[in-house]
């Protein structure tokens, strides 16, 4: 029967229910600081409730978007170019710098959002803000490794790979980034 079949909902709470509850425990060590800097007026309740997205999407639109951009004029063959994107290094340089320091601030950001959603009394890991958030990350990660691969025989498929592959994880990240409005304005 219909009603057998899964929702999209628990779904998504099955694919943490390994991990919930340790991720739980590091949330509530930070969750009460947080619940009473708002209840003292320290912070708005607006910020708690907006601050990580505002954080996270300046993140994406800056640091994301321009090493994106660089890892494709390496592509295009502009790696040496040195621009003022670039802060006096080549674009061959820099793009892993930015990315590997976007990635930096999306898993400590991530982190933040877990104990925010806390502090609002909400349940963590139970979105598609949390699939798109473990999807991202498992990209980012994959990215980060390629490139190990790049001198390799096959290093080729490698090149290709990460710059394909590069774009899907700004296309998961851009996901990631309207799950999110999406979670924002469900409470």
């Amino acid at each position: 029967p219909i009603s057998a079949i899964p929702s999209s909902s628990s779904l998504s709470m099955s694919a943490f229910d390994g991990i919930k509850e340790p991720v739980q425990s590091y949330v509530d060590i930070w969750t009460p600081m947080f619940k009473q800097a708002s209840e003292s007026g320290l912070m708005p309740d607006f910020l708690l409730h907006w601050g990580h997205g505002a954080a996270m999407a300046s993140v994406l639109l800056s640091m994301g978007v321009i090493g994106a951009y660089m890892g494709w004029q390496i592509r295009f063959g502009n790696g040496e170019d040195v621009t003022a994107l670039t802060l006096g290094e080549t674009i061959r340089e820099a793009h892993p710098k930015i990315m590997g320091g976007a990635f930096f601030f999306f898993l400590l950001g991530g982190q933040g959002g877990l104990v925010l959603l806390s502090a609002q009394d909400k349940n963590i890991l139970e979105s598609p803000h949390a699939m798109t958030a473990a999807l991202s990350v498992a990209l980012l990660a994959t990215q980060a490794v390629l490139p190990k691969l790049f001198a390799t025989e096959n290093g080729k498929v490698a090149r290709d790979v990460h710059a394909y592959l590069g774009t899907a994880t700004m296309a998961a990240l851009f996901a990631h980034l309207a799950t999110g409005v999406n979670l924002g304005l469900s409470f």
